[in-house]
């Protein structure tokens, strides 16, 4: 979802980008025009990340997906090794891609339990000699976050903040690589931002591809080749939104509470129980179920009816899954309780 206002302010400048005569997807990528765009957009993300200038930041395309393969080329070859922490679906796609570059340990695990809780910081098992120690802040299928930031003893920090970014204040200086996703909460998709401390770069394994080496990225700021212009503009208006929200700290105060009417409502429903434990339920995406598949499918079905898209679960989980990312209204969130209310209401009544 993208913030109405975006939408609008794109949709005024499709065909006349601010006197240009063109829509800035038919603009050089060298042109004056662009230029400026391209630098507002990197100006801003620095600003609403307060990223130091020790990182440098780079927009990417692949996506996520890419930054799987990118981070061990790029990162491993120190030592050959890194670790992993698998709390989800992407965390083990991350490393299963990793595994073609290196040695690849799994550091922590919550698979023994579905995948229904954050390791603490105690049950990491780092080790000394990894290149990097990767984990994904935020499990978009399982519904979990991670609430704190893992102490690595100097392993350099790497983390896939795809589902998560600008929700919450960051330290960067505490990572040696961010990397998300454009498409959960900055712009359409088909690019990643990569946020990477400079001292990091250049170490890369020789036969990775030019555009995936991040020294040749940091190099050429991000325009080696035509970058995603159009995504990148996407991005700064995103950018314009959150600062007029209040920033990242904004942008928190606003999810927690969006958040916490969901949640309140599945700590006292009969009907709906909660994937996730407590203590590690993500901002970002609820997941809950009924504990009946029929009834599941039923509710799923029946909220597509009313106006609620994409509701349904992911096959490994089941149930369903209540994505509420940044551009989503707190409105939105009130909806959809009224319509589980009312379901429950229902469904306990034919029970009955």
């Amino acid at each position: 979802m993208l913030p109405l206002p975006v939408l609008e302010q794109a949709g005024s400048e499709m065909t006349n980008y601010r006197g240009s005569g063109m829509s800035v997807m038919e603009m050089s990528h060298r042109s004056k025009a662009y230029i400026s765009i391209f630098d507002e957009t990197k100006a801003d993300f620095r600003a609403i990340m307060n990223v130091p200038d020790t990182h440098e930041i780079l927009f990417m395309q692949g996506g996520a997906w890419l930054q799987f393969a990118a981070v061990p080329m790029n990162l491993i070859g120190t030592t050959g090794k890194a670790d992993y922490a698998v709390t989800g679906n992407f965390s083990n796609l991350a490393m299963k891609e990793a595994k073609k570059y290196g040695e690849i340990r799994a550091a922590a695990s919550s698979e023994d339990r579905n995948h229904s809780y954050i390791p603490a910081q105690q049950e990491l098992k780092i080790s000394k000699d990894a290149a990097y120690f990767h984990y994904c802040a935020n499990n978009t299928i399982y519904g979990t976050e991670w609430k704190y930031v893992p102490e690595t003893s100097g392993v350099p920090l790497v983390c896939d903040m795809s589902s998560n970014i600008m929700s919450r204040p960051v330290d960067v200086s505490k990572y040696g690589l961010i990397y998300a996703g454009v498409q959960k909460n900055m712009a359409p998709s088909g690019m990643a931002v990569v946020i990477i401390d400079k001292q990091l770069a250049g170490k890369e394994l020789p036969f990775t591809p030019t555009l995936l080496k991040y020294q040749t990225m940091i190099d050429t700021d991000s325009m080696h080749n035509t970058p995603p212009c159009y995504t990148i503009y996407m991005l700064g208006l995103v950018l314009k939104w959150v600062g007029a929200q209040g920033g990242v700290s904004g942008m928190e105060k606003i999810k927690r509470e969006r958040a916490q009417i969901l949640y309140d409502y599945l700590d006292g429903s009969t009907l709906f129980k909660g994937h996730a434990q407590k203590d590690a339920r993500s901002d970002m995406n609820v997941t809950f179920r009924t504990g009946d598949d029929a009834l599941d499918d039923m509710f799923a079905r029946e909220a597509a009816k009313a106006g609620f898209e994409n509701l349904k679960g992911h096959r490994a989980v089941g149930g369903m899954r209540a994505s509420i990312y940044n551009a989503m209204p707190t409105e939105g969130v009130l909806k959809l309780v009224e319509f589980m209310k009312d379901f429950e209401f229902k469904n306990k009544l034919g029970r009955g």
